[in-house]
């Protein structure tokens, strides 16, 4: 298993497209997080009788322990830049065949899905942590009373790191299927930003909202709209807390499927 680490460490270590991308999302992520914090604080700084009726309205949704669901849901808007990050380590493998030099290297078959695996939850763990700092930061300048229970809802980044994970794991099927780095990035960005949001859409009228269990759609429903935006709908935004846990196992199902179907295929295709 180590060496299985240091090889892949090895190959994401010299490669700039990783390291420029993964740069990209780290500016992001606390960037949307300041944006909204910014536009936020500029709304109740308006006339006192403005400014005092939206605080009271939506609250402060970047205070401790709020930060944590309006930082993860903000975020979340953004998993494909690091989509982005997946397909390029993966196609790579194909277009260098270092794939094929891997298992001529004594690898097995097993062992190269393992070290794409290793990668995915490479790229998980850093985006995660980067989004529990940016959480931290945030919470820490805007909360300016004292709270009960700052950590109540931490949890929000651990859904936050199974949504990611779930994402991740598909843009990688895509780049594992296709094999070419542009085509795969087309196909996966066009799905992810465009298709998949107008069938939700369509579904949800047309058809009982069988959107819900389209595969970017499982793992957005683990992490419903922050509170101040449920305001508007109480009726809904309960729904949708209600939803967390069936679209927690549904997105775990999902990412077996998925790694299961990478590895069957793995074993069975041409080098």
């Amino acid at each position: 298993m180590t060496h299985i680490l240091r090889t892949e460490w090895l190959k994401i270590k010299g490669y700039k497209a990783f390291w420029a991308v993964l740069a990209m999302t780290a500016l992001t992520y606390p960037g949307i997080n300041y944006m909204f914090w910014y536009e936020y604080n500029q709304m109740i700084a308006k006339e006192k009788s403005t400014g005092q009726m939206a605080k009271m309205l939506l609250g402060n949704p970047f205070t401790f322990p709020e930060i944590f669901h309006t930082s993860a849901f903000l975020s979340s808007i953004f998993v494909f830049i690091p989509a982005i990050v997946v397909i390029m380590l993966i196609t790579n493998e194909y277009t260098y065949k270092t794939s094929r030099q891997n298992i001529i290297d004594g690898w097995s078959r097993r062992e190269f899905m393992i070290g794409k695996l290793f990668d995915v939850l490479l790229v998980t763990l850093m985006v995660t942590i980067l989004l529990g700092i940016t959480s931290f930061v945030v919470g820490n300048i805007a909360t300016k009373d004292p709270v009960t229970d700052p950590f109540k809802e931490w949890w929000y980044i651990g859904l936050f790191a199974l949504q990611t994970f779930a994402q991740l794991s598909l843009a990688f099927f895509v780049g594992f299927l296709v094999r070419r780095a542009f085509i795969a990035l087309s196909i996966f960005v066009f799905y992810f930003l465009i298709f998949e949001n107008a069938a939700v859409g369509i579904l949800k009228f047309k058809a009982n909202d069988i959107g819900r269990f389209l595969p970017l759609e499982l793992s957005d429903r683990m992490i419903p709209n922050p509170a101040f935006i449920g305001k508007f709908n109480p009726e809904g935004y309960e729904k949708s807390l209600t939803e967390i846990q069936p679209h927690t196992i549904y997105t775990l199902i999902l990412i077996t499927l998925i790694w299961g179907l990478c590895f069957w295929i793995n074993n069975r295709r041409d080098l």
